[in-house]
């Protein structure tokens, strides 16, 4: 039997960018390595993503709880799944020069955090996606490249000289 749990955090008053680059470190690690990767990390998102990793397993180990045959081993959970999603964007405005006004945009995050005692697998690419990825890259390294045209170029004219 699988043990999974979720923990949820909304409004977070963090960008969700900001999250994300977090979020990444810890996406498919155990449960003990993550919280160790995360008391090292100087991101302010961090606190959070930490609290809510120690929610997700307090959660777990209440279902285990509940579940009368389940054995709970809290260091055998990984981060199954983690999703950083945009909450609503608070929107104010910067008094600027000659009465004008700008507008500040204070984006918030909701964060989805699932734990599970099975082992995350990476997905694996096929050939043909592996095929087009790469066409892609080439693409998009030589979007701006024109090739030299193999014609000869003409001798160049000498202009007079203005006196």
């Amino acid at each position: 039997m699988t043990m999974e749990a979720t923990a949820k955090l909304s409004y977070l008053r963090i960008t969700p960018r900001k999250v994300r680059a977090v979020a990444n470190l810890i996406r498919g690690q155990k449960v003990g390595a993550a919280l160790n990767m995360l008391a090292y990390v100087e991101k302010r998102a961090a606190e959070s993503v930490a609290k809510l990793l120690r929610s997700a397993v307090a959660n777990a180990e209440e279902a285990a709880k509940k579940s009368p045959a389940a054995a709970f081993d809290a260091d055998a959970l990984t981060v199954k799944e983690l999703l950083v999603d945009q909450g609503p964007t608070l929107r104010r405005f910067m008094p600027r020069a000659m009465g004008r006004a700008f507008r500040v945009n204070k984006k918030t995050s909701h964060i989805s955090l699932t734990v599970s005692d099975t082992v995350v697998e990476k997905k694996k690419i096929g050939k043909k996606a592996k095929g087009a990825q790469k066409s892609r890259a080439i693409a998009a390294r030589t979007a701006g490249f024109k090739p030299k045209s193999k014609a000869p170029k003409a001798a160049a004219t000498a202009t007079p000289a203005k006196a």
